[in-house]
């Protein structure tokens, strides 16, 4: 008999733990796992020193991905954005290729900083 309560109990605790897997709370805010902080959707400025473009963000909130429109003018070979995704890093922006553009962290509301793959510090902000 207790071998069959032992089983019930590991059962019970990998049912739990996926499901602890599934969702995290952030203040009294529930958020899946890859759902970007900040709502993406819309349109942000990207800035590479003095130069920059508007880029269209393209999702819904709870999705950890989406599309990006450049418009004009954009600095390096940003104007080859496409895509992004948010990874337990952070945001990640992709060409229309899939190679990694750049790499973001949340510096606060409606602001993003990190690096292209160059090097180069750029800023990502509503």
């Amino acid at each position: 008999m207790s071998s069959v309560r032992t089983g019930i109990l590991i059962g019970l605790a990998f049912a739990l733990t996926g499901c602890a897997g599934e969702q995290a709370v952030t203040g009294t805010t529930m958020v899946r796992p890859g759902a970007p902080p900040e709502p993406m959707a819309g349109r942000w400025v990207l800035a590479s020193g003095p130069t920059q473009c508007g880029m269209n963000f393209g999702g819904t909130p709870e999705a950890p991905d989406g599309t990006i429109a450049p418009e004009g003018g954009c600095p390096g070979n940003f104007y080859t954005s496409r895509k992004w995704t948010y990874e337990p890093g952070g945001l990640v922006i992709r060409d229309h290729n899939g190679a990694v553009l750049a790499q973001l962290a949340l510096a606060g509301p409606g602001r993003f900083e990190g690096k292209a793959t160059a090097g180069t510090p750029i800023t990502l902000a509503r």
